[in-house]
């Protein structure tokens, strides 16, 4: 499985009706309703801000609303694309300004999973890799060293909070968790901290 690494967007047109697909990272059932809300305002004159989501390691939770278009026209086209590729942690909304001409069911289930084709083939993802977290706090003389380590053991989401010392937050692969461990003991010769769960 693949995970979604950042937003994407992108638009189709239908006979004259707007469909703009918005790909989001989602990693849990719970976050799609504030996620949609988002969308919602982001585009307050849409017709329709329909739903799609694959969720978990195993990318088997799923979540789909047609959002008032005839049932079984949206939400599950856009679904069943998105079951196929192989991406989870992925939420796709897509934003429908209604162009003036009725497309039928048939031409709904197109458009909608057309819109979902769409941004799958913009999108960035990487393998979904099972993933720790880390704290360190450290003096400023071993920033530079630090820094490369985190680099070598594929470290992310890193945030750094410089006062006193230097706290740096992230997620490092399971796989990389002795290895920093140990590398960060060695390069700071013990006097510094790092907790890693």
């Amino acid at each position: 499985m693949e995970v979604l690494l950042e937003r994407a967007e992108c638009e189709i047109v239908v006979k004259k009706s707007r469909f703009i697909s918005v790909a989001l990272p989602c990693t849990s059932l719970e976050e799609i309703k504030s996620l949609v809300k988002m969308i919602r305002e982001e585009h307050p004159d849409a017709t329709h801000v329909v739903h799609a989501a694959v969720i978990g390691p195993a990318g088997d939770l799923y979540s789909m609303s047609d959002d008032r278009e005839p049932k079984n026209t949206a939400g599950r086209p856009a679904l069943e694309v998105l079951k196929g590729s192989g991406v989870t942690n992925i939420l796709v909304c897509i934003i429908r300004y209604f162009g003036g001409t009725l497309l039928g069911t048939g031409g709904l289930v197109k458009a909608y999973g057309d819109s979902t084709k769409e941004v799958l083939g913009i999108i960035k993802t990487e393998p979904l890799i099972a993933k720790s977290s880390f704290s360190m706090l450290i003096s400023y003389d071993f920033y530079e060293l630090i820094k490369r380590l985190l680099n070598q053991v594929k470290a992310s989401n890193i945030e750094e909070e410089f006062t006193s010392g230097i706290t740096i937050k992230g997620l490092i692969p399971q796989s990389e968790k002795e290895t920093l461990e140990a590398r960060f003991t060695s390069i700071t010769m013990g006097r510094c901290t790092i907790t890693i769960s």
